[in-house]
């Protein structure tokens, strides 16, 4: 077993933000991820939104963070997942599927994972052209024609994306309204893309891959099948917390966890910071002021500076 004063479950934005400031501060500092690093800031086609930044994708994003992240001595461990926390007493232990480590402080920094439909052929169609990243598939529908369902940012991203490298866009919002940001609707109508509202998706059928999606207009009840060849859902997320919660983190009704001002859950050494939070924003920028936060605090956890209260 390894010891360390601080690790750091998760590696995207307020992972690797929380590492920089761990490292920088002199802490000993492993970043646990169980993918690659970034989470859903390496899939996103691009950001506008990211101070400095005024256009730049997820991955050159999360690449100059991980660079910074090492620069100041911080281990990411890629590709290990963590199986069970004991974050109870002075060490806290964390067991993955390759190893056991421990620590004296721990940041969650876990993010969410894409809401699924829900729908009759999602399961059977993921990977067969049923999708949750545009970024990652979107190439294999060159020509085709696709349907995003979602009303949010990520939903018009997307959809803004798609249009350059499908023959055919639709987006299929549940409502009559979008509530992404004025910007990405904008250029939602710059791109001539078809809107279906107040439509739900009711089914995803094929023959080995997708050829149609059966939609329900909410409203007047209608059903209708459409011939596509792909659909990207982009609905929400759901928080990462279920191994969180299992070790004794209080999380809300939602199941995102609490945190307070200084972004300590309810157990003595262990914060929380980004999406996994109840924070009421989700957006990169905020998953990074809350990392700064909970490093910050960890430092003094673990380091005890005369100026540090608990």
């Amino acid at each position: 077993m390894e010891n360390w004063d601080l690790i750091i479950i998760g590696g995207g934005p307020a992972g690797l933000t929380a590492g920089i400031y761990a490292g920088r501060s002199g802490l000993k500092t492993l970043v646990l991820e169980e993918k690659m690093p970034g989470g859903e800031t390496a899939v996103a086609p691009w950001i506008e939104n990211y101070p400095g930044f005024e256009h730049i994708s997820g991955p050159e994003l999360v690449e100059k963070m991980v660079m910074h992240c090492k620069k100041f001595g911080v281990q990411i461990n890629e590709l290990e997942k963590v199986a069970s926390l004991d974050l109870k007493g002075e060490k806290k232990t964390v067991k993955t599927d390759k190893a056991t480590h421990s620590a004296l402080a721990v940041i969650i920094a876990t993010g969410t994972h894409h809401r699924l439909l829900n729908a009759p052929g999602e399961d059977k169609f993921q990977g067969r052209g049923v999708s949750y990243c545009a970024l990652c598939d979107g190439a294999f529908f060159k020509g085709k024609k696709v349907i995003v369902v979602g009303g949010g940012n990520s939903a018009a991203m997307s959809a803004c994306y798609l249009s350059g490298i499908a023959a055919e866009v639709k987006l299929l919002h549940r409502r009559d309204q979008l509530r992404a940001e004025a910007a990405y609707i904008n250029d939602l109508k710059k791109e001539n893309i078809e809107f279906l509202w107040n439509s739900e998706v009711k089914e995803i059928r094929g023959e080995g891959v997708v050829n149609s999606i059966v939609l329900q207009n909410n409203k007047t009840r209608e059903i209708k099948e459409l011939n596509v060849d792909g659909v990207f859902v982009q609905i929400g997320e759901t928080p990462n917390t279920q191994f969180v919660t299992e070790a004794g983190v209080e999380v809300d009704k939602k199941g995102y966890i609490i945190v307070d001002a200084h972004h300590k859950t309810n157990i003595p050494g262990v914060f929380a910071a980004g999406d996994v939070t109840n924070g009421p924003v989700k957006q990169i920028g905020t998953a990074v002021g809350q990392a700064i936060v909970a490093a910050t605090e960890a430092f003094g956890y673990v380091k005890r500076p005369y100026y540090y209260r608990e």
